[in-house]
């Protein structure tokens, strides 16, 4: 692979979510102190809104590893598309609840609320991350609420943070959760980097994989990964990735445009933003070519043809 061709440690552009790798750009960085401080103070539900790639589950795992495990018990659930007994049991699992094989939904509801209230009584609290949120079903949110209807009067004995895609925001609309909605405090959205920002976030994950050379990606070259990607994280990843094994395949220590455009031809979820952007190309330069045509047309013309269009008859 090219990492001792450009004197890398590790590859600075792989899309998992590593930690060690968290660029705290502002809309991510808003999000984690709002998470940090609702976690803190007890809020209930807190919501987290991202596109796809976005990078939500990097922010869970950031959120997750700076809060005090001296005095927070957490559970991560990645994929919570469950029926209500089995995210029941989910947490359970998560939590190291011990429960016999044959159980039903209340009696483990009951181990679950005797898990929080001897929680609280040794001064820790209990979070619960869910990634992919949209996912959840409709009568497995509600009883997600009513797992959280414990509470002392100060604070609530479960806090539960949402992670997903605005889909989420459609699902939390409907009327039989209604109650679910009112008790979300927090909700934070992320939104793409912009263009300085991917060229500080380009920069800022090679010198985490151990890059100390030269500007190894042009501003040329940042524009071109940043237009195609439109800012979205993991397809900068997946565009500079690409980019820099086409310039190692040509022994070349720089990324050009062409390494570029190779990776874009190379990566399929970035061809219909590319199909979009020929077609509007293409519109603009059409209507450019029409309007330089008419501005050349002698003025007698442009009259005549004008006085048609008006009047219907040739004058």
């Amino acid at each position: 692979m090219y990492g001792s061709h450009f004197g890398l440690k590790e590859l600075p552009f792989t899309i998992t979510p590593d930690t060690s790798f968290f660029f705290a750009h502002s809309s991510h960085q808003v999000a984690l102190n709002t998470l940090l401080v609702a976690a803190r103070s007890g809020e209930g539900f807190m919501k987290v809104i991202g596109e796809v790639g976005i990078g939500k589950t990097l922010l869970c795992r950031k959120f997750l590893g700076a809060l005090n495990h001296r005095e927070f018990v957490t559970a991560y659930i990645p994929n919570p598309y469950l029926q209500p007994m089995t995210l029941l049991l989910a947490c359970a699992d998560e939590l190291g609840i011990k429960y016999p094989q044959y159980i039903n939904q209340h009696q483990l509801l009951r181990l679950l609320n005797r898990y929080l209230i001897d929680s609280y009584a040794k001064g820790k609290r209990v979070l619960l991350c869910l990634d992919e949120a949209q996912a959840i079903p409709i009568e497995t949110l509600e009883s997600l609420r009513l797992l959280s209807n414990l509470e002392t009067e100060r604070r609530k004995l479960m806090q539960v943070v949402l992670f997903g895609q605005p889909e989420l925001n459609a699902r939390l609309d409907n009327p039989s959760i209604r109650q679910l909605k009112q008790r979300i405090c927090f909700a934070c959205q992320l939104s793409p980097l912009n263009m300085s920002e991917v060229e500080f976030y380009i920069s800022h994950r090679l010198a985490v994989a151990g890059y100390r050379g030269p500007r190894l990606f042009p501003h040329r070259a940042v524009k071109a990964i940043y237009r195609v990607s439109n800012g979205v994280p993991r397809l900068v990843n997946i565009l500079a990735h690409k980019a820099l094994m086409a310039a190692f395949g040509e022994g070349a220590r720089v990324v050009a445009d062409r390494h570029v455009r190779m990776a874009v031809a190379d990566t399929e979820s970035t061809q219909g933003a590319l199909t979009v952007k020929a077609r509007i190309k293409k519109y603009l330069t059409a209507l450019v070519s029409a309007v330089t045509a008419i501005s050349l047309l002698p003025l007698t013309t442009l009259v005549l043809t004008g006085a048609t269009l008006v009047t219907g008859s040739p004058v």
